[in-house]
């Protein structure tokens, strides 16, 4: 079968036919995404979405094409939110259908909206394809902050399996690579006709350029390191059914305490906990700070994840997910709370309204911190704490004022398990250390630990599931910043204006062609 005749079919479907095979092309995209990498999947399953889009009779058409593409690509991607509920089935297992598949049809809204903007402001063919690829972009933009923002998988993000071409992220963030890829994979739909075999040309050509110019950009040699600073990365593994269980809570700590001193504790300038590790309140617990000590290397300090709480008549007025740096002497130097709350995991939107247990243990939503936040630290070059799924936003990791010379990324996936979930999200955030030009080390409880240079190369990991301590010295940053850490956001706007103008000259020269005939 010839790829016209694959189109033609593809076109003339109707009915629960038409929408099958859109949801079917959607999650097939799902599966270039981390940990399955099957980047050939693209090339057939976004040009499936265009020309889903063109053959529909209506806009109307255009959109569920768009929306069924979205919820089958969505609904796929984010299985793994399900294991979450898993935790406590008693509690929260019905909820897994609604996790799952309402986020899916959620965010396949984004898709519908997509093909209506490409439909509706421009022709089939070249001009269309630039339109859908913009509009695809700008509404992945949107959705990094709509109703607090998710931008999980993002379509460039497949790249991180294909580190040169990735390094465009230093000048365009991951959705320039988004871009990047619609206009490659995309352009398949579009040979047959008029300017089609151009735009594939150029669309491929753009592809192999960037990938070019990553592998110019990525030294041949390892990135240089700070002298005397020494880093342990304590994965603790600690199932999180049983994490707060009070029987088991100082058995946790004391594992951790274990995994902290093992041989080369003394030379270490830090330690390091992922999210949560500490089983109470630092501020108000002054047996919990002295057990603490025994973690924090003779000249350094351990760095942990811990919930920190404002204690009102000896009730729990505010709680705050935290990053938090003790002395030897059990003292807390300074804390990072935590900006970017995850919804109904660690507080209930609109409550009043929904009145929905969140996931996370205790009855207290936590409350959000101020944002991006530069910590000077004694021994340590200036840090700028990431805690979970903050990682996932774009240019929204670092404080521009007072910026720091490396990301620390601390999560708990043990939400997840062993699923593509703690892939995808270490994916994202090894695409915020190429953004910024910092290098990222990555604590979390079941995996993956890992430290990675500011070209994104993994220097060292432990294995999701394991159980562990990874003791690893820091690379510096680049010794200057990446375009996108000096403009942020506003870089993305240039191609987008260029395709758009790309796409509505297309179209005003296809209609003087067809006024000449």
């Amino acid at each position: 079968m010839t790829l016209e005749t694959a189109a033609t079919r593809l076109a003339a479907l109707t009915g629960w036919r038409r929408r099958g095979t859109a949801v079917l092309f959607g999650l097939l995209a799902a599966l270039a995404m981390p940990p399955v990498h099957a980047l050939p999947l693209l090339w057939l399953s976004l040009p499936a979405l265009l020309i889903l889009i063109d053959s529909a009779p209506k806009t109307k058409g255009a959109f569920a094409a768009g929306w069924w593409w979205g919820f089958g690509h969505y609904s796929a991607g984010f299985y793994w939110i399900g294991y979450a509920m898993m935790v406590d089935p008693v509690k929260f297992g019905w909820m897994i259908p609604f996790a799952v598949f309402g986020l899916g049809a959620f965010m396949a809204l984004f898709i519908g909206l997509a093909a209506i903007l490409a439909r509706r402001l421009a022709p089939a063919g070249v001009s269309r394809l630039l339109m859908l690829a913009a509009a695809w972009v700008f509404l992945e933009w949107c959705r990094s902050w709509f109703l607090t923002g998710f931008p999980w998988n993002l379509l460039g993000s497949v790249w991180i399996a294909v580190l040169p071409v990735a390094q465009i992220a230093a000048v365009f963030s991951v959705y320039g690579l988004s871009l990047l890829t619609w206009l490659s994979a995309g352009s398949l739909a579009v040979l047959g006709q008029k300017g089609g075999r151009t735009a594939a040309l150029v669309g491929h050509l753009l592809l192999v350029l960037a990938g070019a110019w990553g592998l110019w950009r990525i030294p041949s040699a390892a990135q240089p390191v700070w002298p005397d600073v020494g880093l342990r990365l304590v994965q603790a593994n600690v199932n999180q059914a049983e994490k707060w269980a009070p029987g088991m809570r100082w058995l946790h700590l004391q594992k951790h305490v274990e995994l902290s001193t093992k041989p080369g504790f003394e030379n270490l300038s830090a330690v390091i906990w992922a999210e949560t590790s500490t089983p109470g309140f630092i501020e108000h617990d002054a047996g919990l700070r002295q057990s603490l000590t025994e973690a924090v290397p003779p000249k350094g300090l351990l760095l942990t994840g811990a919930p920190r709480a404002e204690v009102t008549n000896g009730q729990i007025s505010q709680l705050w997910n935290s990053l938090e740096a003790v002395d030897q002497s059990g003292h807390v130097l300074a804390s990072y709370d935590k900006a970017h709350l995850v919804p109904f995991g660690e507080y209930v939107p609109y409550s009043k309204v929904l009145p929905l247990p969140k996931i996370a243990t205790g009855a207290v939503d936590f409350s959000a911190g101020p944002g991006p936040q530069t910590l000077d630290l004694p021994g340590l070059p200036p840090v700028s704490p990431i805690i979970c799924y903050e990682a996932i936003f774009p240019g929204e990791v670092v404080d521009e004022a007072h910026r720091s010379a490396w990301l620390l990324n601390i999560t708990n996936d043990g939400w997840f398990g062993i699923s593509a979930g703690p892939y995808q999200h270490f994916a994202a955030a090894r695409l915020r250390a190429i953004e910024e030009g910092l290098p990222l080390v990555r604590d979390a409880n079941t995996g993956i630990t890992a430290v990675v240079d500011p070209f994104g190369r993994v220097l060292d990991q432990l294995p999701l599931g394991g159980s562990g301590y990874l003791d690893s010295p820091l690379p510096r940053p680049l010794s200057t910043p990446t375009l996108f850490a000096l403009i942020g956001k506003m870089m993305v706007f240039l191609p987008l204006f260029v395709i758009i103008v790309t796409s509505v000259g297309c179209r005003r020269l296809s209609n003087i062609r067809d006024s000449r005939r």
